[in-house]
């Protein structure tokens, strides 16, 4: 039996409240591969995860962070071996199991994916689900024939985890791309990502929603949905696509038939939690490719804190003062 540290959230009432603790090995939940942690991350569900109103984790108290990247420490399934390194996000991680946040994870063996050759286990986390949903989104817009030549690409919610990789990648595969952002002052770190241009987000919840409105992207990977999906459903050229993936802007859609049944507009929903295998490791294998930014963009996009640091940066992703990822260090990569 082996002591590891992790942070526990534990329900105080309406409250939630996060502490570091060591736990032993037996205190780890059941699943047949044991990882030693190298990264995790800070993704927005963790962060609602500090709130019981959520009612994003099942029960507490749990170890939150749905992402996490590490080596195998041992198996009882055959397709993994000790020193394996390996990738897991989604699925029930830092939602009903206990999740990444912690020097060492026991997870059911369905849920892990082999590292990629070309990521490390580092750049895997800058991804974390994030990354893999930017990355699920311009898989799926491509899929429905949007390419570099048809057009700019619209991003919203640029300067967050899964709008920023979205820039990043969307950029390594030589699309145009307009990012909006309501941080005023980040227009030039949107630049650095590879966006050909800025602009506020206000522009995309104009006071007056048409049915039809001017047509100016061939696609958009939107994190944002409520009134802003709405205008840019109106915005899109015919034929495009949406890529859709979060609710931040509201759950609300207050659009119209129009266009989807005049210009032939796709709405695509992006699900980064139970995607089906085979798509995962294909989507995965190109986070690793085609769609990989340069490792100098990389690390534009990414912060490093402990485990010790995560209070905060779980208060802070909450209240939308982050720009790009954090990683979580629990162990130096071997």
């Amino acid at each position: 039996m082996h002591t590891y540290r992790a942070l526990i959230a534990e329900q105080d009432g309406d409250d939630v409240q996060a502490r570091i603790a060591k736990r032993t090995s037996d205190q780890l939940p059941e699943g047949e591969v044991l990882i030693r942690v190298a990264y995790s991350s800070v993704n927005y569900k963790d962060g609602l995860a500090m709130r019981a109103a959520s009612r994003v984790v099942k029960s507490y108290p749990i170890v939150p962070g749905i992402d996490l990247a590490g080596t195998v420490a041992a198996s009882q399934d055959p397709r993994y071996r000790a020193g394996d390194h390996v990738i897991v996000t989604g699925y029930e991680l830092g939602v009903s199991h206990d999740g990444g946040y912690s020097e060492y994870a026991r997870v059911p063996a369905d849920w892990v994916v082999p590292l990629p050759e070309g990521l490390t286990l580092r750049e895997a986390m800058i991804y974390g689900t994030a990354g893999f949903t930017a990355a699920l989104s311009i898989h799926h817009l491509e899929q429905q024939g949007i390419s570099p030549d048809r057009g700019p690409i619209l991003v919203t919610g640029a300067t967050g985890g899964v709008g920023s990789l979205a820039v990043a990648m969307l950029a390594a595969r030589g699309y145009e791309i307009t990012a909006s952002t309501g941080k005023s002052d980040q227009h030039a770190y949107l630049e650095g990502l590879g966006a050909t241009t800025s602009i506020d987000r206000s522009e995309l919840t104009p006071d007056k929603l048409r049915p039809l409105d001017r047509q100016v992207w061939a696609g958009a990977v939107d994190s944002v949905g409520g009134r802003a999906l709405a205008y840019i459903l109106s915005s899109t050229q015919y034929g495009g696509a949406v890529a859709v993936s979060g609710l931040t802007g509201g759950t609300d859609l207050p659009t119209s038939i129009h266009p989807f049944i005049l210009r032939g507009i796709r709405l695509l929903g992006i699900d980064s939690v139970y995607c089906p295998m085979a798509e995962r490791l294909r989507v995965w294998h190109r986070m690793a490719e085609d769609l990989k930014p340069s490792p100098s963009v990389l690390e534009d996009i990414c912060t490093e804190i402990t485990l010790d640091g995560l209070p905060d940066a779980l208060s802070t992703i909450l209240h939308s003062q982050h720009v790009g990822r954090q990683i979580v260090r629990l162990h130096t990569e071997a």
